[in-house]
């Protein structure tokens, strides 16, 4: 994997990129990917020149990476260097996987990569981003997007978001569960850019919220309803529903669902039980909600998805 530095490039990314994705981790068999960090020049100026980074490999190592991570750019307006852009070309015609995170998007746009594709990219430059790339299709709501071999990130904390989705996609829900836990960072954060646009701090008084959902994770995988969230929470149902909209930019079935796939992820994964058992453990009741629902996370069915990670073990990507 080769990860792009660019001079002025905001540090926060590239520390949760190399955190998720390149420290060894013998807890769950070593490292996960072959991580190289490169650039135009060995020496880069990271953001406001709060640090300089040294000895940093040139873009020849692009030449064999089969993943290739675009960083965001501190100045969006003025074209990129051609050499640059030449390599990130290079490596898409070849087959690399493609990665821009925040302002990155536009880099894979201006590299001519991103035409009808899907991408995100920070709310606050959504609409620059329309304006310059009318072909390039963007999704201002999500904090990611993987629209197949080219992913990208909101920006900022988003870039775990996206880490930890590229673990699970790579190596499987229990190894991006793993590191997640980590990380002290939840595995899936329901909702979208949306919710930061609209309301950037919760008010002191929701945050009741945090504790429910705490209380509610533990208990996801059994009978539990929309009701008992509410109850738990001392509020209406309705009220429940503003507060999940408002904070998490979701539903509280939406929440409640997406924690009990990445259960029943973890249980194709460690587990010979049949789907129908596992439906039933991870509360989503029948197989029949399970391959739905599978589905709408992976593109795999229960089988193809224990196929493709019940073996897969904890590798190295490169």
């Amino acid at each position: 994997m080769g990860v792009l530095v660019d001079e002025g490039s905001n540090p926060f990314e590239l520390a949760c990129l190399t955190e998720v994705l390149g420290i060894d981790r013998p807890e769950i068999g070593g490292l996960l990917y072959d991580l190289h960090l490169c650039a135009r020049r060995p020496s880069v100026g990271m953001r406001q020149g709060f640090f300089s980074m040294t000895d940093v490999a040139g873009l020849s190592a692009l030449q064999h990476a089969d993943t290739v991570v675009v960083p965001n750019r501190p100045d969006t307006t003025r074209p990129h260097r051609p050499d640059v852009l030449e390599a990130i070309g290079r490596a898409h015609a070849r087959g690399a996987r493609l990665i821009g995170m925040c302002t990155g998007a536009f880099t894979l746009a201006e590299a001519g990569v991103a035409d009808g594709r899907r991408v995100t990219v920070h709310w606050q430059w959504a609409d620059e981003f329309r304006g310059r790339y009318p072909r390039v299709r963007v999704d201002d709501e999500v904090l990611f997007v993987d629209d197949g071999d080219i992913l990208t990130s909101a920006g900022s904390a988003a870039a775990l978001d996206l880490g930890l989705h590229l673990v699970r996609r790579d190596h499987g829900a229990e190894v991006g569960a793993a590191v997640a836990r980590r990380l002290v960072f939840p595995g899936h954060r329901p909702g979208g850019q949306r919710q930061f646009v609209e309301r950037p701090m919760p008010r002191r008084e929701e945050s009741v919220l945090a504790a429910v959902l705490a209380w509610a994770e533990d208990r996801a995988t059994g009978p539990l309803t929309v009701a008992d969230l509410a109850a738990r929470a001392g509020m209406s149902p309705a009220n429940l529903h503003r507060r999940f909209r408002a904070e998490l930019g979701c539903t509280p079935n939406q929440w409640l669902t997406a924690v009990r796939v990445e259960h029943a992820r973890r249980l194709l994964e460690t587990t010979d039980l049949a789907v129908d058992r596992i439906a039933h453990r991870s509360g989503l009741g029948t197989a029949a909600n399970l391959r739905t629902r599978l589905a709408e996370q992976t593109g795999l069915t229960p089988t193809a998805y224990r196929c493709t990670y019940q073996s897969s073990g904890f590798g190295t990507a490169g």
